[in-house]
């Protein structure tokens, strides 16, 4: 019985293991039964989720789902973080990125299918704002979604003069994570201008009910095709042939006219596909050195943030443990409802709130400094609500004989605390303080919400870029040797209280 639990243990490992082999086997040899499309789940009209019926619709999952049709396969919509698209693509989890995805500039790091739609990068402001043409967001704020079209028509090494001038006019180059937040910021006035597809911009400009223009300029021109692992032809191919297939009887231009992307639509029987591959090899090293520079642009961020939110947070909680333990009723129970509310929803969610609350709830602009601010105010509300319980649960475990004392000897209540109640409290305290203080360096990353460029951030974007997990792992690295940094100085703090014992 136990050589039977060893062996069928054994299995499931190496079937675990072998999963993406025999996902990506399935186009090279065996039938395929499914067919797994990485989207963004979050670029209309190419793929998003629609309100009503809750399913992922689009064009290009429509053009997907007509090709499954066609072959036999079941087609699975899975939505990605675009940031870690390359390593759901290399581990099997998906077996195409078909989502708008732009072939210039990465031509060698997949295998495509031909172009199937022209597209032009556009630039959107505030209908109010005055901006007219390109040269008019000299000095202003631009926002782009991380490794988009956008972000390299300005900063890729295909970019043409003209357009890292204009990059290098404004005052910030701020990337978003999507395009939602890229229009919420847009509407607080955190940004000036937003830059993306022009049909893209098409859709959310509709979809808002206006308040917004489209400058006439485009900014750069590029083609979309199926992205595929690199070497991965054969089911390339399969998806190649069916695609001309649909274009030949109407389907394809059918597709395209329900979605309103007619005049954008480029797929044509003359193209071919190529799979030359000439990709200049870089060793480990120099690759660890560049990701590693990259990277230290972040770090002082990220301990901007932590070392002020410990500065404003910890004396606030304490005057919020008094406030919840005021023999004023009104007090108490606004302080514990404040106290509730911040426990019980997300931090992220807290900093949209900060971030975009004085425009949506007020109507007051803010500007793109504002957004520092913004973080350090959030995360220094949150961690003042659970310091607060710390000191409190701290105060109440000082045993009563100890207040009784200071009463007969005559202390007044500030030197009570001070001298009596607040060292036995800090001793009790520490443990769970230096959790929190752990939680807080992790809870950095968490800055990206309202677009603050942090480490763990300006990691993705750089795994991105490059096409490696590598960056995240560095990352992993850094956050590990900063938290055995903070527990041993911890763990010294608090064998020095130990005289109290």
């Amino acid at each position: 019985m136990k050589k039977q639990s060893i062996l069928l243990l054994l299995m499931a490992v190496m079937t675990v293991f072998l999963l993406p082999v025999n996902a990506f086997a399935a186009g090279d040899g065996t039938e395929r039964s499914t067919f797994t499309v990485g989207f963004d789940a979050e670029f209309p009209p190419y793929g998003y989720q629609d309100t009503e019926t809750g399913e992922y619709v689009g064009f290009d999952l429509s053009l997907a789902e007509e090709v499954c049709n066609r072959r036999g396969w079941t087609l699975v919509k899975q939505p990605i973080d675009w940031n870690s698209k390359d390593m759901e693509l290399k581990t099997g989890a998906i077996d195409c990125i078909w989502n708008g995805f732009t072939m210039n500039g990465r031509e060698n790091d997949y295998t495509w299918t031909t172009p199937y739609v022209d597209n032009s990068q556009v630039a959107v402001v505030k209908a109010d704002s005055g901006i007219t043409e390109l040269g008019q967001l000299a000095g202003k704020v631009v926002a782009v979604q991380t490794d988009s079209s956008a972000l390299a028509a300005f900063t890729g090494e295909d970019a043409s003069e003209e357009n890292i001038a204009l990059a290098d006019s404004f005052k910030e180059l701020q990337q978003v994570g999507d395009y939602n937040s890229a229009f919420l910021n847009l509407q607080s006035g955190a940004v000036d201008a937003v830059c993306m597809d022009i049909g893209v911009a098409n859709y959310e400009m509709e979809a808002r009910g206006g308040g917004f223009i489209m400058l006439d300029e485009h900014i750069s021109s590029e083609e979309y095709g199926v992205g595929f692992l690199l070497g991965n032809t054969e089911l390339r191919d399969e998806v190649q042939v069916t695609l001309l297939e649909m274009l030949a009887d109407g389907t394809f231009a059918q597709i395209a006219e329900n979605w309103g992307l007619s005049d954008s639509v480029c797929l044509s029987a003359e193209d071919h596909v190529t799979d030359e591959v000439v990709k200049e090899s870089t060793s480990f090293g120099e690759k660890l050195v560049s990701i590693c520079g990259q990277l230290l642009k972040g770090v002082g961020a990220s301990l901007a943030i932590f070392l002020l939110t410990l500065l404003f947070s910890l004396p606030l909680g304490l005057l919020i443990a008094f406030g919840r333990m005021s023999k004023f009723k009104p007090l108490s129970l606004l302080v514990k409802l404040y106290i509730s509310i911040v426990r019980g929803t997300p931090l992220m969610l807290q900093l949209l709130v900060v971030f975009f609350g004085p425009y949506f709830l007020f109507g007051v602009s803010t500007s793109g400094n504002y957004r520092f601010y913004a973080v350090i105010i959030g995360f220094a509300l949150n961690y003042a609500a659970y310091f607060a319980e710390i000191y409190r649960s701290g105060i109440q475990a000082v045993p009563i004989g100890q207040h009784e004392a200071c009463e007969i000897l005559g202390y007044s209540r500030p030197q009570k605390f001070f001298k009596i109640v607040f060292p036995q409290m800090l001793k009790n305290i520490i443990p769970s303080i230096t959790n929190e203080v752990i939680t807080l360096v992790k809870d950095t990353s968490l800055a990206f919400a309202i677009s603050y460029t942090e480490m763990f951030t300006l990691a993705k974007q750089v795994a991105a870029a490059e096409a490696t997990i590598m960056p995240l792992f560095i990352a992993g690295v850094f956050y590990y040797v900063f938290n055995f940094i903070v527990a041993m100085i911890m763990d010294k703090l608090e064998k020095k209280l130990n005289f109290f014992r």
